[in-house]
C-alpha cells in the first residue's frame, strides 16, 4: 500500500484531479478567511451591543452620550446611529420651511436611521454569500473529482486486466479523497455561515432597538427605553429635541 496516498493521488492525477484539487484548497482558505476575519468583526461589536446603549442613555447629555460611543473607536454603529439621527433633526428643522408640506420630521428621521441600519447590516452581511457558495458547492465539487477518479482508476484496472480486490482498493480509495476534501471543505463554511448569521441578527435586533429609542428621543426628549436598564436609571431628558446637537 506504500504506493498509494496523496502524493500518489497527485502525481498520477491529470490536470482535471489537480485543478479540483486546487479549487477545493482556494475555497478552504477562502471560506477561514472570512470565518476569521467576520468572526473577529462580530466579537468585537457584540461585546459592544452590551454597554454601548446603556452608557449612552445614562450619559448627562447628547454630546457626553455621543463622546462615550467615540471611546469605542471607530466603525461603531451605534455612533453612527446616533450621528445618522442627529443631523437628520438639524437638517429638518433648518429646511423646514421647504420640507414642511412634503415629509414630517417623524418621517425624516426614520428615514435617516433606517438607511444606517441598513448600512451596517450590509457591511455584517458581506462575505456571508461566499460562505454560502462554498458551504453548497465544495461537496459537489469533491464529489466531481471522486467520479473522474474512479473513472480513470477502472479503466486503468481494466487496461492491465487485473481485477482482483488488491488492484481495486487502492485507485478506487484514492479517487474517494476528493469526496472527503470535499467535505473538509464545506462543513467550516456552511457551521461558520449560520454561526455568523445568527451573531449579526443579535447585532442587528440590538441597533433596531436603539433606533427606536433614538427616534422618540429626536421627537419627544425621552428615551423608550427608561425602565429597562439594570439600574432603573432614568436617560436623558431634554425640553426639545433641537438641544441635543
Amino acid at each position: 500500500m506504500q504506493e498509494y496516498g496523496l502524493s500518489h493521488v497527485w502525481a498520477q492525477g491529470d490536470f482535471v484531479t489537480r485543478a479540483i484539487a486546487i479549487v477545493l484548497l482556494v475555497m478552504s482558505v477562502l471560506s477561514w478567511t472570512v470565518i476569521l476575519i467576520k468572526g473577529t468583526q462580530v466579537f468585537r461589536l457584540s461585546r459592544l451591543t452590551r454597554t454601548a446603549e446603556p452608557d449612552f442613555w445614562h450619559s448627562e447629555n447628547f454630546s457626553a452620550g455621543l463622546q462615550k460611543l467615540g471611546e469605542s473607536g471607530q466603525n461603531n454603529p451605534f455612533l453612527a446611529l446616533a450621528l445618522a439621527g442627529q443631523d437628520a433633526a438639524e437638517h429638518h428643522r433648518q429646511s423646514q420651511p421647504h420640507l414642511h408640506d412634503k415629509m414630517d420630521v417623524s418621517d425624516w428621521i426614520t428615514r435617516a436611521l433606517k438607511n444606517s441600519v441598513d448600512d451596517t447590516v450590509s457591511r455584517l452581511q458581506s462575505g456571508l454569500a461566499m460562505l454560502a457558495s462554498i458551504g453548497s458547492t465544495a461537496p459537489f465539487v469533491g464529489l466531481f473529482g471522486t467520479v473522474w477518479g474512479i473513472y480513470h482508476a477502472l479503466l486503468a484496472i481494466g487496461a492491465s486486466g487485473q481485477t482482483t480486490i488488491d488492484k481495486v482498493a487502492g485507485p478506487v480509495g484514492e479517487a474517494l479523497i476528493m469526496t472527503a476534501f470535499g467535505l473538509f471543505v464545506a462543513i467550516p463554511a456552511v457551521l461558520g455561515f449560520n454561526a455568523l448569521t445568527r451573531a449579526n441578527k443579535g447585532i442587528v435586533s440590538k441597533l433596531n432597538r436603539f433606533a427606536h429609542s433614538l427616534h422618540a428621543y429626536f421627537l419627544t426628549g425621552a428615551s423608550l427605553h427608561s425602565t429597562q436598564f439594570a439600574n432603573n436609571v432614568s436617560p436623558v431628558r431634554k425640553s426639545t429635541p433641537a438641544s441635543a446637537s
